[in-house]
């Protein structure tokens, strides 16, 4: 799946429209260390895998800055436990 995913660093936010509907990442960034908050994909648009792509995009972004990770939100400890290739900006 390929999504036109926006960083909002404003809104401290990775954010997707799909179908109408706002999917987003929260986080907060603190001295380099990218806090992951929650992420939301409506029910709606569930099950297309957004939440996965758009995980991906905020933990490139992260590592393309050169910022840590830490994962609060259950869905970003999930899939850090499912690619241990991101293991790097945690």
């Amino acid at each position: 799946m390929s999504l036109s995913i926006q960083h909002l660093p404003e809104l401290s936010r990775f954010q997707a429209v799909i179908d109408g509907h706002i999917c987003l990442i929260d986080y907060r960034l603190d001295d380099k260390v990218m806090h992951v908050l929650h992420t939301l994909v409506p029910q709606e648009v569930g099950g297309r895998g957004i939440a996965a792509e758009m995980t991906r995009f905020a933990l490139e972004t992260a590592s393309n800055n050169n910022w840590k990770v830490h994962p609060v939100c259950s869905y970003t400890v999930a899939y850090l436990k499912r690619h241990p290739e991101y293991t790097h900006v945690l």
